[in-house]
């Protein structure tokens, strides 16, 4: 039975940065919040944690992740579900999504989904319309504000794609390169997203997936205090204006699109829907502020949050394999693109599901 990686237990990992990187970034987060937010949230006042102090906890998170064995995967008509050696995630096996799902086959995929967040699919050699139907099965479809990208004939599916094509870009390429969760900068974000290999680089190209339940089940008692109550503001608006200054090909979003994409406000804490569990849910890519912080504080909790919620213990990085298909909880993590060297192609097509109002 194949076993996919910890990413805490890879050699070499660069995105988001190493366990010393990581522990170091952690660390310099927690001993740079002002004095008044240390003195709230417990973490600081006349004494900051040490070091020992703050890896000591990032240690005791790692301990609590005990996912199942993938040497015993649930197996029920020709499908089994195949945890991950991990903190999320698993393999889905014996399943052609080519085909219709019976109502046994769907429900054992949406419990699934519930309780390992990230599933993959390998060689799924499926079209766009498929896709489309597979991803109807579990909510209405969300529509990019991005129109551009979009697939033509396929509005639902948009194109994720460094490639040019006449000198244009064929999809929306440099996105998803810091921490998010899709569409969070909408009043109902999204409950998953699913991602479809189309044509992979033979280097970079990774997708790392954070558990924001154990984020959030192992953030110290003092900033649980602080924070659990507190909403903050996500937008899209701010993002895309720094994405435009990089990329020339990026166009003046309309008025329509504008309204579309408004800054939202939403609890920092939230909780799932379907299960009861609690998930930190700010991201630094569209999460702007604290509200009723004042600025600095605000940052610097933040910055707390970013770098507490993204630790090597909770992170699933997955390498990708031709056609692989990736269905993922919004709800329950956030996810990152690695990156992909520029001389190098990367296609994929994304299909996402709306949500409901974070609670």
């Amino acid at each position: 039975m194949r076993r996919a990686p910890c990413v805490a237990r890879q050699p070499g990992l660069h995105i988001p940065g190493t366990h010393k990187q990581l522990e170091n970034r952690t660390f310099a987060a927690m001993t740079r919040l002002p004095r008044v937010v240390c003195q709230v949230a417990g973490v600081g006042g006349l004494s900051l944690p040490s070091r020992c102090h703050v890896m000591a906890s990032i240690t005791s998170a790692a301990r609590v992740q005990t996912p199942r064995d993938a040497s015993s995967p649930v197996q029920r008509s020709g499908v089994r579900i195949a945890p991950f050696d991990g903190p999320l995630g698993a393999e889905v096996i014996g399943l052609n999504l080519s085909q219709p799902l019976d109502a046994d086959a769907f429900a054992r995929l949406h419990r699934a989904h519930l309780d390992h967040h990230v599933l993959v699919f390998r060689d799924q050699r499926i079209s766009p319309a498929q896709q489309v139907e597979f991803s109807r099965r579990f909510g209405a479809l969300q529509i990019h504000v991005l129109r551009n990208f979009q697939m033509r004939g396929h509005p639902e599916v948009l194109v994720v794609s460094n490639i040019k094509e006449n000198g244009e870009p064929i999809g929306l390429g440099d996105a998803g390169h810091d921490w998010h969760s899709d569409l969070s900068y909408k009043e109902t974000p999204s409950l998953g997203s699913l991602l479809h290999a189309q044509q992979l680089p033979s280097e970079g190209g990774d997708t790392l997936f954070a558990n924001q339940h154990l984020a959030w089940q192992t953030l110290p008692e003092s900033l649980t205090r602080t924070v659990q109550d507190l909403r903050a503001e996500h937008s899209y608006l701010v993002r895309y204006e720094a994405l435009r200054a990089r990329n020339p090909w990026c166009p003046a979003l309309t008025p329509e699109q504008i309204a579309e994409v408004t800054p939202v406000h939403h609890p920092v804490v939230r909780t799932h829907p379907e299960t009861g569990r609690k998930a930190l849910f700010v991201s630094e890519h569209f999460t702007t502020r604290i509200l009723g912080l004042p600025e600095d504080e605000s940052r610097a909790l933040l910055q707390t949050l970013f770098a507490h919620s993204t630790r090597p213990a909770l992170v699933y990085r997955h390498r990708w394999q031709p056609y692989d298909m990736v269905f993922w909880d919004n709800r329950s993590v956030m996810h990152l693109a690695a990156g992909t060297p520029d001389h190098l192609r990367r296609r994929l097509n994304r299909t996402t599901i709306e949500g409901d109002a974070p609670l």
